[in-house]
C-alpha cells in the first residue's frame, strides 16, 4: 500500500538547522527519550532547532497498542532512577523557561508511573525554579491515587488527550483506553484542583464528521479544559491507520473560531499542531485570563 500524498500546505522543516545537533547530543548523553522521535513528529526539525523538545519519560516502550501511534509496543524495561534528575539537567542545559513532559503508558506498574512523574516534576522545579512544567499524562487507568500524585506534584499545566471522536475511539485507541475514561481524567483533575490549568487534544482526518469534531470539542470544554489542540492526523508508518481526509487551513481556522466561541482560553488548530505546540503561549494566555478575573 502506498503512502497518501500530502497536500501542499503540509510542509515541515528538515532537521539539522539551528540548535538541532546540540539538542540531539545532549539528549543522547543523558539517555533521554523524546516523543518527537518516538512518535515521528513532523515538527521535530523546527522544535529541536529552537532548543525545544517534549521529553518522554519511563522509557520508549508502551504497554498499549493504539493504532495511530508509532511508539514501540511491548514489555517495558524497569524505570531508570536517574531519569528525573537527568530530565531536570537537560532542561537546565537547554535553558527552557517552559518544559513539556510526557510518557509511554506503563500499565505494568502498580501506580502506572505516577510517582515517577511526580519525582520528575520535583527535580525539575528544584534545579530550575523559574521553569514552568506541563505534563501530558496517560489515563493511569483512572486510578484516583495516581491522579492525585500528579496534581500534588505542582505541575503548572496537566494535559491528557482525548485523541479522537467517541465513535472512532474503539477503532483508533487501545482497548484499555476510552473516550469517557479520558474525559473523566480531566474532570477528576479539576475536582481535585479547580485552579489547575487543564488541556486536551484531538487529531482529525481519521474518518470523523465535522459535527463529531464539534461535539468532541464541547465535551472537552465541559470537562473543564481551558486549552485545546486540534491537528491533522498523519500516518507515521504503514502499520498505522491510513489518513481518511486532509483538512484545509481554512477548515482548521473554522474550528479555531468555534473553539474560542465555546469559551476555550487558547485554541491551537492547524495541520501540524501537536499536543505541545505553542504550549507556553497557551499557558500564558490562560494566566492572563485568570489574572483579569481577579481584578
Amino acid at each position: 500500500m502506498k503512502f497518501e500524498r500530502k497536500p501542499e500546505w503540509i510542509k515541515t522543516k528538515l532537521p539539522g538547522f539551528g540548535h538541532f545537533k546540540e539538542v540531539r547530543v545532549l539528549l543522547k548523553e543523558l539517555h533521554l527519550h523524546t516523543v518527537c522521535e518516538s512518535a515521528l513528529c513532523p515538527n521535530l526539525g523546527e522544535c529541536w532547532g529552537e532548543k525545544s523538545a517534549t521529553i518522554m519519560i519511563m522509557g520508549d516502550i508502551c504497554t498499549r497498542n493504539c493504532r495511530f501511534c508509532s511508539v514501540k509496543k511491548g514489555k517495558p524495561l524497569s524505570l531508570d532512577p536517574e531519569e528525573p534528575s537527568n530530565v531536570a539537567l537537560a532542561i537546565k542545559e537547554l535553558g527552557l523557561e517552559y518544559a513539556v513532559i510526557t510518557s509511554v503508558d506503563r500499565d505494568d506498574l502498580p501506580d502506572f508511573g505516577a510517582e515517577h512523574y511526580a519525582e520528575t516534576v520535583k527535580k525539575i522545579k528544584e534545579i530550575n525554579p523559574d521553569t514552568k512544567v506541563e505534563v501530558l499524562i496517560p489515563d493511569f487507568n483512572l486510578n484516583f491515587d495516581s491522579l492525585k500524585k500528579i496534581v500534588e506534584s505542582k505541575s503548572d499545566v496537566i494535559a491528557h488527550n482525548v485523541e479522537t471522536v467517541k465513535r472512532l475511539t474503539p477503532f483508533v485507541r487501545d482497548k484499555r483506553a476510552g473516550y469517557e475514561k479520558s474525559l473523566s481524567v480531566l474532570k477528576i483533575i479539576k475536582e481535585m484542583s479547580s485552579e489547575m490549568i487543564t488541556k486536551s487534544g484531538i487529531m482529525i482526518g481519521l474518518g470523523e464528521t465535522e459535527n463529531e469534531i464539534i461535539d468532541t470539542m464541547k465535551d472537552i470544554k465541559d470537562a473543564g479544559c481551558e486549552i485545546i489542540t486540534i491537528g491533522q492526523y498523519l500516518r507515521p508508518t504503514r502499520k498505522n491507520l491510513p489518513v481518511e481526509k486532509y483538512y484545509t487551513p481554512e477548515e482548521f481556522k473554522k474550528f479555531e473560531k468555534i473553539g474560542y466561541e465555546m469559551g476555550f482560553k487558547f485554541v491551537a488548530s492547524q495541520s501540524l499542531v501537536r499536543s505541545s505546540y505553542k504550549a507556553k503561549e497557551g499557558y500564558l494566555r490562560v494566566k492572563i485570563h485568570q489574572d483579569k478575573s481577579l481584578l
